[in-house]
């Protein structure tokens, strides 16, 4: 073959290999995953016009744009935002669990910013009287005591009230994929559950406001204008890596698939990890019993400036082994408790706010295996799946 021949063909090779390489990029593009907020052809129109607030913070973000804040892509788009309002955590993300998070202005927007966490969880009547719509858009966890799910309950009522439309620019849940736990019971709700749904619910945050709305659980049985933005290219079938932790102690995609099972360490005296870089992902008490692992909680700005057990030597194990695909147990939970040897000392007063339910807290002290446990909720499970299966959009 001569050289204009092997010329002519390696140039119809190239041309072939790009065009393949466009068609796969481009294919690779329209199978990612695009949050509600990356679907603007979906939103855009309707909020010309109108006067708006948004419930946001560090996750609100657009991933396919440079990572542009969701309230400065409203803005260059000419929307009319007139507020922020923020959840626990604050608008950086930065605040501590359960500190206190001011109204302040955005330094870079001018826009002024409420506060949803502390003593002003619902927004009042003054504060979304000026506005025609309020959107939500934060990354949540799939978690029932995880409290972004409880600022947009009161954002629901709140608008449902003085008849402003609430607009939920959908995102993927992390813990999508499955439901366990216990339901919560009537009587044990707080704003680390206001729902009688499991602790591992299985709904995004779009699913969840639409059961919110349907089984009609805001007060006095109100219903408000509430429109969902899906999530493009995912299903609960389908794994999520965050682009953005979505609150200080939950740094990684593993803490965030080991949070159902370890957050019930916040109700007793075991430290689950506050304190050290890799909180929810360890647990231990200051005593040799409780394992072979150590770790010492110290006070970390950003993170946890005060944590349970601060500067004592913890003993306990490692879960940064786990497999990625970790689901909800209560293992860790049992083998500490027995472990410890102190009963009732064991639990805090939030234990059984934690569970939704004071059943728990009894069975561990009565020596029932995890197996057996999970048997005493699994009627709950199915009911609650019947009525999660009229709300789900993937």
């Amino acid at each position: 073959m001569n050289r204009t021949k092997l010329s002519s063909l390696s140039y119809i090779l190239a041309i072939i290999l790009i065009f393949l390489s466009g068609c796969s990029s481009s294919q690779a593009f329209q199978n990612e995953v695009l949050t509600g907020s990356e679907r603007p052809e979906l939103y855009l129109d309707q909020l010309q016009g109108k006067r708006v607030g948004i419930v946001s913070n560090q996750t609100s973000i657009l991933t396919h744009s440079q990572n542009i804040h969701v309230v400065d892509f409203l803005l260059s788009k000419g929307i009319l935002v007139k507020k922020v309002f923020v959840p626990e955590h604050g608008f950086r993300g930065t605040a501590d669990a359960g500190e206190k998070v001011d109204s302040s202005i955005d330094s870079k927007t001018g826009l002024p910013i409420v506060s949803l966490y502390g003593n002003n969880k619902k927004p009042t009547a003054e504060q979304i009287k000026d506005l025609d719509v309020v959107i939500f858009d934060l990354q949540d966890v799939g978690v029932r005591f995880f409290t972004y799910i409880s600022t947009m309950h009161y954002i629901m009522e709140a608008c449902a009230e003085n008849e402003k439309k609430v607009i939920i620019f959908d995102r993927p849940n992390p813990n999508g994929n499955y439901i366990d736990g216990p339901v919560l019971k009537s009587g044990y709700e707080s704003f680390v559950g206001m729902h009688p749904i499991p602790v591992v619910h299985g709904l995004t945050v779009g699913e969840l406001a639409k059961m919110i709305n349907g089984e009609k659980w805001l007060k006095n049985d109100l219903q408000v204008d509430l429109e969902v933005i899906p999530v493009g290219n995912w299903d609960h079938s389908k794994s999520y890596n965050l682009p953005v932790k979505p609150s200080p102690n939950l740094p990684n995609d593993l803490s965030i698939r080991l949070y159902p099972s370890t957050c019930f360490f916040e109700g007793t005296v075991v430290s689950l990890g506050r304190g050290t870089l890799f909180p929810f992902q360890v647990y231990g008490y200051p005593d040799p019993k409780f394992g072979e692992f150590t770790f010492t909680p110290v006070s970390i700005n950003g993170m946890s400036k005060t944590p349970p057990l601060q500067d004592k030597l913890c003993y306990g194990r490692d879960l940064r082994n786990e497999p990625i695909n970790h689901q909800f147990t209560l293992q860790y939970l049992i083998e500490a408790y027995n472990k410890s040897g102190m009963r009732e000392k064991f639990f805090n007063n939030y234990f059984n706010t934690l569970s939704g339910t004071d059943q728990l807290k009894k069975m561990i002290m009565e020596g029932k295996s995890e197996g057996e446990i999970k048997a005493s909720w699994s009627s709950d499970l199915e009911k609650y799946k019947s009525i999660r299966a009229k709300y789900l959009i993937y």
